[in-house]
């Protein structure tokens, strides 16, 4: 059995079978951009299986949202772009993503994130720890949960009862506090 061939068709001529909704286009449609497109949903969720999903959530999204597109505002594949790049967004932002992700045990996950990037994390060889113990209490405490604990900005200003303003302003004057020690 031969290998099935890939279709591809002009921009204006798979613009045109979209609209006229015919089996051919979403072949092209996935033949043509389906590798790129699961790039981009992958670098936003790390995940394979997860970035099947969104991808093959994307291509349905296109297929029935394709009156939405005009040539005069853009072309196709960034159009297409920005749709799979919302969606992979929209599911890591989503409850459920949050969820299944907060009942990871953090053990396991810094465990493959190591293996998967082989990496030898030791923060006493950096020296983080001490810089960070350098920094004003309600600096560390805001820098523990947003970049630590993996908190939104959002939800450290709910943790501490603070404005989101304050955690931010705090948050940046931190950064530029342990910057100065590495630009030294």
């Amino acid at each position: 059995m031969s290998p099935k061939r890939k279709i591809s068709l002009s921009e204006e001529d798979l613009v045109l079978a979209l609209r006229n909704r015919e089996k051919i286009a979403i072949e092209a449609l996935y033949d043509m951009y389906s590798a790129s497109l699961y790039g981009v949903i992958y670098r936003i969720v790390v995940e394979e299986t997860l970035a099947e999903d969104v991808l093959q959530e994307t291509f349905v999204k296109i297929w029935n949202s394709f009156n939405g597109y005009s040539s005069e505002k853009g072309r196709l594949f960034t159009w297409m772009v920005n749709i799979a790049r919302n969606m992979a967004i929209d599911k890591v932002r989503s409850k459920d993503f949050k969820n299944q992700s907060k009942n990871h045990e953090l053990e396991n996950n810094v465990t493959f994130i190591d293996e998967k990037r082989n990496t030898v994390y030791n923060p006493e060889l950096l020296g983080i720890r001490d810089l960070v113990s350098t920094l004003k209490p309600e600096q560390k405490s805001i820098l523990d949960l947003v970049y630590f604990k993996g908190y939104t900005h959002l939800e450290a200003a709910e943790e501490l009862a603070i404005p989101l303003g304050t955690i931010k302003t705090r948050l940046r004057m931190a950064i530029q506090q342990l910057r100065k020690h590495f630009n030294e």
